[in-house]
């Protein structure tokens, strides 16, 4: 695994090789690296993973912080089929979609799962395409991709 000079840290409180496990098989070019035990440590355990070829280090060591909304993972899709392919994966086992085009998997950490063009549209320098495509993007939970090219379109009723 590269040393990438900023790398995501998860703490788990002892799910952490589950988890990367997990995720890695639910995206392509994904894969569990390494799992290193900490023999002064008890049962803590370093994991480190590639997801999308983006190293991530997870840690079992017990509750610390629970995961929050402070930081979450966001996944660009190209189409609606893979945001529901990722939706539904990782709600997969206890997970809770939330709005916005956000989720919690089942080990709390907080997923967006957004068309690859949804923040380009919110920013469009037409003010009123940018309002439509945000004030449908409010009244969604899991994005629906053709309401959000209407929006931006202004094909809506």
């Amino acid at each position: 695994m590269t040393i990438q000079k900023i790398t995501p840290f998860l703490w788990y409180a002892n799910e952490a090789e589950e988890a990367a496990a997990f995720y890695a098989n639910i995206f392509p070019d994904s894969r569990v690296v390494r799992v290193t035990g900490v023999p002064s440590a008890g049962s803590t355990k370093v994991v480190e993973f590639v997801l999308f070829g983006q190293p991530f280090i997870a840690m079992s060591a017990g509750r610390l912080d629970p995961f929050n909304h402070a930081i979450s993972l966001m996944v660009n899709c190209n189409d609606q089929a893979e945001l529901d392919r990722y939706w539904n994966a990782l709600l997969e086992g206890g997970g809770a979609p939330e709005e916005c085009g956000w989720l919690k998997d089942r080990f709390g950490v907080s997923w967006q799962i957004v068309p690859n063009d949804l923040i380009q549209m919110m920013a469009d320098a037409d003010p009123v395409k940018a309002k439509r495509v945000a004030d449908v993007m409010l009244t969604m939970v899991k994005f629906d991709v053709a309401a959000l090219k209407a929006a931006y379109a202004g094909t809506t009723g």
